[in-house]
């Protein structure tokens, strides 16, 4: 027989061997190639650690997002597990073992010798064909396993894009409705009052600090603390419910202040001008509003709660505050809500002497943020007022304590300064509050506080004042009230009310609708008569 006759025999042959090792072999491969493929995948249990993976940070110690990070290693591991099983099963199990065993007349299995000459002649020729049938079932299934990973791997972009999708609509929608609202988070502690996009948000599982708890590659609905709890990302999901800190100082700042809109309120005047109980006036009178309208006045930590009933023990046991000591003045916060929106009240009470000149009025960064202004005015403290009293009424302004600057200057420092830090002075509402009107009802020597008190203020020689007001800030507004008659032992509620009616007047500038309760504070802004204010205290 020609060789060209043997050789085409041993292609019938090897082609008849191949053709159905090939169909048996490429669905063997293909199923344990996908089967090796899934066993590949990283860890199925939420928060199990993956070696492939790189630690879980300090700043954030979340474990990151399945879609973010393993899903990538899983699909590329996947595809690489899949062909090297392809490979093993080919060269190892069907090339070095099957073939190479018939090659030397050996059963392909067991690897025993052939029982005689041509038992091992039928191996030995069967050989190429085991060979070339496994190599192509090997090609086959490999072409069919890429297109299954090809179409798992568009499915898993698919994933990644809808999942980076909900993170930016998610991140723009708590944007727009953070702009919508008007929240700008700042600090309320001195040294700090720096504003920060987003608050450090602790764990109630295990107390760690999350400072980048918002969607993104840690989850865009939740993310998985390293204890296991899951925390919400977005206000609207409950992340107000969590306790927050300041990413600048680390001190804890009050509930909800990412969802809730922030009212920088100072109180300005001068020392012993009567702030710190004006300011106790305003709190009792809020409250005073609350338990006959729908106003919500709730203090925002239970440091505020422990400062106001030390405030409110002193007044009920002295009748007077204590001065106020100490540098730049900590933020007390009140949660103050009308209807479905509520605001988050700083109010602050500075040292007098942080009013005496330009260089410290600019040291109160608090300044920068302020919402609206309220001037404590105590008329007393004016030279011209003074040099107008006669007779016992000049005893009386003494005994008042008048403040050791008079409102004119304290404006004039404060304004000067304001359009520098705010750059926004023509559109902050200012409050001018005429402090400490228990004694001037008993003045007789100044007129009668009529229904406007700014031209009284004209009238007792405060006229540059009212200018100054008017020109300097486009709201502004005028009240006369006793905080010694509105705090301590038998406090009279209506004047409560009456000194809470500037920071309502203010906190309805900021979008706070009052509805009835503006109505009937606007009606009460007619000072009373003469003599009625403290029938029930003893004067100054």
């Amino acid at each position: 027989m020609s060789p060209i006759n043997l050789a085409v025999i041993a292609l019938w042959i090897t082609g008849l061997v191949a053709t159905p090792i090939c169909l048996c072999t490429s669905w063997q491969f293909l199923g344990l190639s996908l089967t090796a493929a899934g066993r590949t995948l990283g860890p199925w249990r939420t928060g199990a650690p993956d070696p492939r993976l790189p630690s879980v940070g300090a700043h954030e110690p979340s474990h990151r997002a399945y879609w973010s990070g393993q899903m990538w290693w899983d699909a590329t591991d996947a595809s690489a597990g899949a062909m090297k099983h392809i490979w093993y099963r080919m060269t190892v199990l069907w090339l070095h073992r099957y073939a190479k065993r018939l090659l030397h007349g050996r059963r392909p299995v067991t690897g025993q010798r052939g029982e005689n000459g041509f038992t091992r002649t039928v191996m030995r020729a069967v050989a190429p064909g085991t060979a070339a049938g496994a190599a192509l079932g090997a090609l086959l299934a490999a072409l069919l396993t890429s297109v299954v990973l090809l179409a798992f791997g568009l499915l898993l972009g698919v994933a990644w894009l809808l999942a980076v999708a909900t993170v930016a609509v998610l991140r723009a929608t708590e944007h727009l409705w953070v702009l919508f609202r008007g929240i700008r988070m700042k600090c309320p502690y001195p040294g700090c009052y720096r504003p920060f996009p987003l608050a450090v948000h602790r764990c109630p599982g295990c107390d760690a600090a999350h400072g980048e708890l918002r969607p993104g590659q840690y989850g865009a609905l939740w993310h998985i603390c390293v204890c296991g709890q899951r925390l919400a990302t977005t206000s609207l999901m409950g992340r107000g419910l969590l306790a927050t800190r300041c990413p600048r100082c680390d001190q804890q700042l009050p509930e909800a202040i990412d969802s809730t809109r922030v009212v920088h309120l100072p109180l300005v005047g001068g020392t012993s001008s009567g702030k710190t109980m004006v300011m106790a006036a305003m709190v009792a009178g809020l409250h005073a509003w609350s338990r006959r309208s729908g106003l919500r006045v709730e203090y925002a930590s239970t440091a505020d709660r422990k400062d106001a009933g030390a405030l409110n023990q002193r007044l009920n046991q002295t009748g007077w505050a204590l001065k106020t000591q100490g540098g730049q003045p900590r933020a007390f916060m009140l949660r103050i809500g009308h209807g479905r929106r509520q605001r988050l009240l700083y109010l602050y009470d500075p040292m007098g002497e942080s009013l005496r000149d330009a260089s410290s009025v600019r040291q109160q960064q608090y300044l920068a943020h302020a919402d609206g202004v309220i001037l404590i005015a105590d008329v007393l403290a004016e030279p011209q007022v003074r040099r107008a009293l006669h007779g016992g009424d000049g005893e009386r302004a003494t005994a008042a304590r008048p403040a050791e600057q008079s409102p004119l200057d304290t404006y004039q420092r404060l304004t000067g300064e304001l359009a520098a830090l705010t750059g926004r002075r023509q559109r902050i509402p200012l409050a001018t509050v005429v402090t400490k009107r228990d004694v001037l009802d008993q003045i007789g020597s100044l007129p009668v506080p009529g229904a406007r008190i700014d031209r009284w203020l004209e009238s007792i020689g405060l006229g540059a004042l009212v200018r100054g007001v008017g020109h300097d800030f486009g709201s502004a507004r005028y009240w006369a009230v006793s905080a010694y008659a509105a705090t301590g032992a038998g406090a009279l509620e209506s004047e409560q009310r009456r000194a809470a009616e500037p920071v309502l007047w203010i906190l309805a500038h900021s979008g706070l609708r009052m509805g009835t309760i503006a109505s009937e504070a606007s009606e009460r802004g007619v000072p009373r008569p003469r003599g009625e204010a403290v029938a029930d205290r003893s004067t100054r």
